[in-house]
């Protein structure tokens, strides 16, 4: 873990973090673990080790929930444990994606189904259903990891891009939507994170090289480095930031 600040209204808090059990999602978990909250994370394959290696590694059990997000009742139905453990629900982290590399002209409409339920529909409906239970709360955070994919106008996986882009106008509506709520909305967007499976699928010596040309910060980003600003997004530093999406990708993506 790298270093990170301490946010003291973390402690205790009840976090849920999608895809929570690897790659960015891993660190996230570890992320929260460290500051005290008490973490739930839903995954689709068994993280049953890595759950004993959080506790090890923090002193901080987190809770494990197996679950298909595209299956939208079993999502609900997770979301609802995890509030009945660790009450509700005060930081959602929409973290779970896919983004495997399709071309336009080879799409149906089979498999645009089946991106925009991982990548749009399960982030949609996670929230809805943390959002009573926020309210009740008098506030609450959600933070949706996007991608600067749709910034960059990438081709390659025009779907996953796709969504991406109204991943950003859902954070949008949300946020004004239930900021009387106290409720903050924001999207946490990376640049190229090599994780593992991108180190595995995606990222050859040719397009690393690419993209490093683009980056203004010459180091390539890890896993580890969105745990600080996804901390910052969900705790009372950010307070009154809302609607915002908050680019860490060492400068791919450069506004003014």
């Amino acid at each position: 873990m790298q270093t990170t600040a301490t946010h003291p209204d973390l402690d205790g808090a009840s976090v849920l973090i999608t895809g929570g059990g690897s790659g960015i999602g891993a660190a996230l978990t570890e992320g929260f673990l460290r500051q005290g909250a008490r973490v739930a994370f839903l995954g689709r394959s068994d993280a049953s080790a890595f759950v004993g290696e959080m506790e090890q590694a923090t002193g901080n059990r987190p809770l494990f929930l197996q679950c298909d997000i595209t299956d939208i009742p079993a999502l609900e139905r997770a979301i609802a444990q995890a509030a009945e453990a660790h009450g509700p629900v005060r930081t959602l982290v929409n973290n779970a994606a896919n983004d495997q590399r399709h071309a336009t002209l080879e799409t149906d409409e089979s498999f645009w189904d089946w991106s925009q339920s991982i990548n749009l529909k399960a982030q949609f409906f996670a929230a809805r259903a943390v959002l009573p239970g926020m309210q009740a709360l008098g506030g609450g955070s959600i933070v949706q990891v996007t991608s600067i994919s749709y910034m960059m106008g990438n081709a390659g996986y025009p779907v996953y891009a796709t969504a991406n882009s109204g991943l950003n106008g859902m954070v949008r509506s949300l946020a004004r939507e239930f900021g009387p709520d106290g409720i903050r909305v924001n999207a946490l967007a990376p640049g190229w994170v090599l994780t593992e499976k991108q180190l595995e699928m995606w990222a050859d010596e040719e397009s690393l090289k690419a993209h490093m040309d683009r980056q203004c910060l010459k180091e390539y980003l890890k896993p580890a480095d969105m745990v600080g600003p996804c901390l910052f997004l969900a705790s009372a530093a950010s307070r009154m930031m809302t609607g915002q999406a908050l680019v860490i990708d060492g400068g791919v993506v450069v506004t003014g």
